[in-house]
Formats: structure tokens, C-alpha cells, sequence
């Protein structure tokens, strides 16, 4: 069974932010003054997802981490509700986990920088979650995002790169860098700019090119067969 949940416009490191997930801080020039300022970005369950240091920070009606929270409320309906779907069977076992967002992130340079150690909470957190620590995790980049970046995108592709212990098997040029050695042979990272078919954008959402999404789904699908065997 393949269980799906999913929206658009959210962000690792603010909507879907994992539980244990402390405050971070970035600094930042003001482009107004032209003075580096402070932000500290919410932790699992702040509000609001940042504030500058030194202020008192405005709640507003949503949190780090609550559609993390409903993501998995709502998997949970569906798992616990197995015989619905599969009468003969009692129990389930996650066998993987697919990862393909960050668009939402890149256009914030702190949420960028933290974008890895949210990945890496994220995984720990999911296996946790699911029960299910040897479950192998497949990630893949924005399309646009090609190697050597450094606007926002491309910190995520680094950091994707970085959590991929997948060797050459990120594809098109780029090899995943396997910067946690616990992640070797269950985490696989799949770079996806040479994937795209025509000329698009996540924003855009590759110009609604079946094919882009095909190609993915496809490239993430074979890295995640090869972990399992």
C-alpha cells in the first residue's frame, strides 16, 4: 500500500517541523539598514515561525510542527483502521519513507541553512514515529536546482546530498556525500534537475509536465528498490 499525505506550500522548517526540534537563530542584514540582525526560528510548536532577538514574539493561530502533527493523525486514521482496506490483515510494517519537498523553504535563507539538521530530525523522527528505525528514506531535489547553487535551493540540494548515502546513485552528475555514517545504505538522495523534461520550476510546478513527475517518481522509485534489496 502506498499511503499518501500531502499539501501544498508548507515548509520542514516551519509546518512539517518534527517534534524534538529545538530553536535555531540566523543572522541577516537588514537591507533597509544595513545591519546584521538575529532571528530566532521557532521549535516544535513555537509560534510564530520567527521573530527578531531581543523581542517578544507574536503567537498567531498556527504552530511549528502542526501539520506534521495532522500528517501523521491522519496516516494514523488509516493504519488503525487497516481492516477497512485489507480485511485479512491485522497489522502493517513501514517498509520506506519518499520525501520530495523544499520549495517552500528555499525562499527563506535561515529555513535554507537549518534545512539539514531538519532533515536529519525528520528521519530519526518518522522512523520513531512508524516504529520503524531500518526503514530506508528516499529524498529528492527541487527540479530548477542545478549543482553549485547558492541561493536558497541550492543549500537544500546540499543538504540533500549530504543525507544521501546513496553514492553515484543520485544521478546526473551529482553524488550524494553520506555526511552520517548511520544513514549508509537506508537514505538515498535523488538529484532531479536532469529529470525535467521541459524547462520548470516547483513554484510553477514544472509547468504541469507529466512526464517531469513520472521521471521522478520513477528515479525515486528505483533508488528505493535498490535499498530494499
Amino acid at each position: 500500500m502506498t499511503l499518501k499525505t500531502c499539501i501544498g506550500d508548507r515548509a520542514l522548517g516551519w509546518d512539517l517541523l518534527p517534534p524534538t526540534t529545538k530553536r535555531s537563530t540566523f543572522v541577516q542584514e537588514n537591507p533597509k539598514t544595513k545591519v546584521n540582525e538575529t532571528w530566532i526560528y521557532a521549535g516544535y510548536h513555537d509560534t510564530p515561525s520567527k521573530w527578531l532577538n531581543g523581542t517578544v514574539p507574536v503567537p498567531k493561530p498556527w504552530n511549528a510542527g502542526i501539520q506534521y502533527d495532522g500528517d501523521v493523525n491522519r496516516s494514523g486514521r488509516v493504519l488503525g483502521n487497516l481492516a477497512s482496506f485489507y480485511p485479512d490483515r491485522k497489522c502493517f510494517e513501514v517498509a520506506g519513507f519518499f520525501w520530495w519537498q523544499g520549495d517552500r523553504d528555499s525562499r527563506d535563507m535561515g529555513l535554507s541553512t537549518h534545512y539539514e539538521a531538519n532533515l536529519v530530525t525528520l528521519i530519526e523522527q518518522l522512523r520513531l514515529q512508524y516504529h520503524a528505525p531500518n526503514a530506508p528514506f528516499v529524498t529528492a531535489s527541487l527540479g530548477q536546482t542545478v549543482l553549485g547553487s547558492t541561493s536558497g535551493d541550492g543549500l537544500i540540494l546540499d543538504a540533500m546530498l549530504n543525507v544521501g548515502c546513496n553514492g553515484a546513485g543520485a544521478g546526473g552528475g551529482a553524488t550524494a556525500k553520506c555526511k552520517y555514517p548511520q544513514f549508509k545504505n537506508n537514505v538515498a538522495a535523488v538529484y532531479t534537475h536532469p529529470l525535467e523534461h521541459t524547462p520548470g520550476s516547483s513554484g510553477a510546478h514544472y509547468g504541469k509536465d507529466a512526464e517531469t513527475y513520472m521521471n521522478v517518481g520513477e528515479a525515486m522509485g528505483a533508488a528505493m528498490v535498490k535499498m530494499l534489496k
